[in-house]
């Protein structure tokens, strides 16, 4: 085995080489070598073999099939696939905490974020909600591919980011108008859909323009048979002078499944005045269980007939209780409620009932809950407003914003199963996501974390938020969550509470390495004896820490700590995930004292090594003293 250490390839992931090896797991025998664009073999799937393997299940040429198409939907495909030479660099005079906080924030193009990101949280995140450009005409969309020769005019002109894509508003005059958005969105939700775990979800909110699209778009995506709801949020209770026809009051928020299979059933925590209105009895078991309400214990009309309901119960006093219809409980069951105080006897007029007694905690002590409705209503547009307002009295620098109440009600859905999460959302706005977790009970929002990521877009000159000092959404985005997590730790805090408030700020940039790392076999033979450094010179350790995270998959939220060992700075992340050490002049004494510590991973500068030799014996070293680790090179 050869003693060379193989090094991170610090780049995304390729996703289409990765569906070659699905096929390639599935049909060894469809998939060979051809020769690529650049003279290398590489692997290729022969589609004819394929088809012959699939010969009754293929749909080709001007064979009529439902599907959504739309021009550029190939092309969009291929981007969303595609691998890209960026990483994620760590600015910490930006950040809250950022050495102790599980949430992150990252400045830059969702779709390259998206790419990143695919390693380190592939099938991992809980929760996805997205608030994307509605395309009323005027919305801003990312126009992910345009011509070479165009690229200098729009950035003199700036229509570009910083990551040189597009920010165009799309407008109805356009001949492409729903096909651009359509190319957009889909990319984004291909690979928003391979970070979602099995029982995850999405929530996506959307209008009447592209309500219709969006709901075949997803349905392609995640598969129609995950489809869950449709949810309908009257986001006001008034109309406005603009209306011509109809006054609109509604908005749509699309809810689909990563699994159907694997999504467990969801409930809200009941409103408090619900509790007090409705669950109003008290009785020997309140300490545990809370208040009860009382409910029928005889089956509605909507249940399917089962004579084993059917039957008589005898009373403490002899006389004897018969259903109109049929009980809900088998008899046993009922008996033994009887006898346990669970369920009451109400004599009226002319008939004797039995309601059971329905405690707000079931027998565990947990709350029950209530299944959402899929028209949220009490939740309106000002809600957003207000919640804004509160944390920015000095100016109106967003418009609409999502009130936190209605993400909120989401974050619940998706918790009601499983209270440790991650949620995700790419087009995070003014931040309302990340205060929406902020406001969960203190128990459950210890176990959760968020993923926001949003595109540095100029705030327009003259806007409100331009004057009060903001220049870019992005700084509106992590002032907001300064501000909300500095009012929450004002008050009082439970003592159970980790406190967590903090977010780590990433920014999307061009990789850390220079282009002679992707392309070694342009290396001269002077460059080898000069032991070149293929590390761009205006990038820290701490850059290419994160980097090496996003390659190996490693938890961008992990803590990491630094130190010096034998004179070297060593970074450590959560003690033996990972040892990372960039300096120059690594010896073998350094080497063997970070073995000893045995870590699951460790790395080191390609060309950091006090020598040849060194380099040499780096993997025997391992070898010997902490077999298990995995060693590589940048």
């Amino acid at each position: 085995m050869s003693d060379e250490i193989e090094k991170l390839k610090m780049h995304s992931p390729d996703l289409t080489a990765q569906n070659v090896e699905r096929i390639a797991a599935l049909f060894p025998g469809c998939v060979t070598e051809s020769t690529g664009p650049d003279g290398t073999l590489r692997r290729a799937v022969d589609f004819d073999l394929l088809r012959q393997e699939l010969s009754d299940s293929i749909v080709e040429g001007p064979q009529e099939r439902y599907h959504l198409d739309w021009p550029g939907k190939r092309q969009a495909l291929v981007t969303a696939n595609a691998p890209i030479a960026k990483t994620l660099r760590p600015v910490r005079a930006e950040s809250v905490e950022f050495d102790t906080t599980r949430n992150l924030f990252i400045e830059g193009d969702n779709l390259e974020a998206l790419k990143l990101l695919q390693e380190t949280y592939l099938g991992k995140v809980k929760m996805i909600y997205i608030d994307p450009p509605y395309n009323t005409g005027n919305d801003f969309v990312y126009d992910d591919d345009f011509a070479e020769g165009t690229a200098e005019f729009l950035a003199k002109s700036n229509q570009v980011d910083e990551a040189g894509n597009r920010l165009v508003a799309n407008q109805t005059a356009n001949g492409r108008f729903h096909s651009d958005w359509l190319s957009m969105i889909y990319a984004r939700l291909k690979l928003a859909r391979n970070l979602l775990s099995d029982d995850g979800m999405i929530f996506v909110s959307i209008d009447d323009n592209e309500q219709g699209n969006l709901r075949g778009l997803c349905d392609e995506v995640f598969g129609h048979e995950n489809f869950v709801e449709c949810f309908v949020w009257k986001k006001s209770y008034g109309g406005g002078p603009k209306e011509k026809y109809a006054v609109t009051q509604h908005e749509y928020i699309l809810m689909y499944a990563r699994s159907m299979a694997d999504l467990s059933p969801f409930a809200l925590p009941y409103d408090p005045k619900k509790v007090e209105r409705y669950y109003s009895g008290r009785d020997e078991h309140f300490e545990k269980r809370g208040p009860y309400r009382l409910k029928p214990l005889e089956a509605t009309k909507s249940m399917d007939a089962r004579p084993n309901l059917v039957y008589e119960i005898p009373l403490a006093d002899g006389e004897i209780v018969r259903p109109q219809r049929q009980w809900l409980w088998g008899r046993d069951r009922v008996l033994e409620a009887l006898e346990n105080n669970h369920v009451i006897v109400v004599r009226n007029k002319d008939r004797v009932t039995l309601n059971y007694k329905q405690y707000l905690r079931d027998e565990d002590g947990v709350e029950r809950g209530e299944k959402p409705f899929s028209v949220i209503d009490g939740i309106y547009t000002q809600h957003g407003t207000a919640d804004l307002s509160a944390h920015f009295p000095e100016a109106v620098v967003v418009q609409f914003p999502k009130p936190v109440a209605l993400i909120k009600q989401f974050i619940q859905i998706a918790l009601s199963s499983d209270p440790n999460a991650i949620i995700l959302d790419f087009f995070a706005g003014s931040a309302t996501t990340a205060e929406a977790v902020f406001s969960l009970p203190i128990e459950v929002q210890k176990n959760v974390q968020f993923i926001l990521v949003q595109i540095p877009e100029d705030v327009p000159e003259g806007a409100p938020a331009r004057k009060a000092g903001f220049q870019r959404i992005t700084d509106i985005s992590k002032e907001r969550i300064r501000r909300a997590g500095a009012k929450i730790l004002e008050g009082e805090c439970h003592p159970d509470w980790n406190r967590d408030v903090g977010f780590r700020v990433l920014k999307i940039d061009s990789s850390n390495m220079a282009d002679v790392y992707y392309t070694p076999d342009a290396t001269t033979q002077a460059d080898l004896l000069t032991r070149v450094d293929n590390i761009k010179p205006d990038r820290s350790p701490e850059d290419l820490l994160f980097q090496v995270l996003l390659d190996w998959g490693v938890d961008l939220t992990l803590p990491i700590t630094r130190e010096s060992v034998a004179g070297k700075t060593v970074f450590t992340v959560a003690g033996t995930a990972l040892i990372a050490c960039f300096d120059n002049g690594v010896d073998e004494t350094l080497v063997k004292t970070l073995a000893t510590r045995h870590p699951l991973r460790v790395v080191f500068k390609d060309t950091g090594f006090k020598d040849d030799a060194t380099k040499i014996n780096v993997k025997q070293i391992f070898k010997s003293l902490s077999p298990d680790t995995d060693v590589k090179a940048i």
